[in-house]
């Protein structure tokens, strides 16, 4: 199980992140601080670190830089506010592997995230599969019932949540968040035009409206 310490002191960000990555297979560990993220984030304890720079006692470029001087060689990935050049350049010269503005989609977070397990070496779940619909992670081509079906990065992400869940139900918000972002309006109605789109290319069968409720993916 892939390891991911999250330090962000914003509790609607900390949760929004900590909930997509447990859904997408991820063991997750969220502190608050920069001084409890410097301690934690041990390459025998964790595979990843997200770092906030704006943290409580002691900020994230110091954490950065006390992690990078005790020869830990975990992939970092800034998730910050600050958006100028200069601040991406400190960051990137302080020691971190990407740095990632806010606001932020999570399927840009979590495609940022895949990228550095990748190059690290860190062995993930590479297909995912339910029914006659099979998700292959590394070339990101779907098949149903034999036949390669062409999808976007959006019916992508969307498709990804439902494989990871098969015989759920997932509520609207929970796509919502996952796919498009924390910051997105919830009473968008997008969701149901991706369901449409990938009904249209998976199967009408193959995703179930469970009336008040939201969708489900047959197992």
């Amino acid at each position: 199980m892939t390891r991911i310490l999250i330090a962000e002191d914003e509790a609607r960000i900390a949760n929004f992140v900590e909930k997509g990555l447990r859904s997408s297979g991820f063991t997750t560990t969220t502190v608050a601080d920069g001084i409890s993220a410097a301690s934690l984030a041990r390459d025998t304890d964790h595979d990843l670190l997200l770092l906030d720079l704006g943290l409580p006692g002691q900020d994230g470029l110091a954490a950065l830089a006390e992690i990078r001087r005790r020869g830990e060689r975990l992939p970092i990935i800034v998730l910050t506010a600050r958006d100028s050049v200069q601040d991406r350049v400190t960051g990137l010269n302080g020691g971190a592997n990407d740095y990632l503005t806010k606001p932020f989609s999570f399927e840009e977070l979590l495609a940022r995230i895949r990228v550095q397990l990748r190059d690290s070496g860190t062995t993930q779940e590479t297909v995912l599969a339910a029914g006659e619909v099979t998700l292959d992670m590394l070339t990101r081509r779907a098949v149903v019932a034999g036949q390669q079906v062409e999808l976007t990065a959006r019916e992508y992400a969307v498709l990804e949540m439902f494989l990871r869940h098969p015989g759920q139900v997932l509520a609207r918000e929970q796509l919502l968040s996952h796919v498009w972002g924390y910051d997105f309006d919830g009473g968008s109605n997008v969701v149901d035009v991706y369901v449409r789109y990938l009904r249209k290319k998976l199967g009408d069968h193959v995703i179930e409206t469970v009336r008040g409720m939201g969708y489900r993916l047959e197992a």
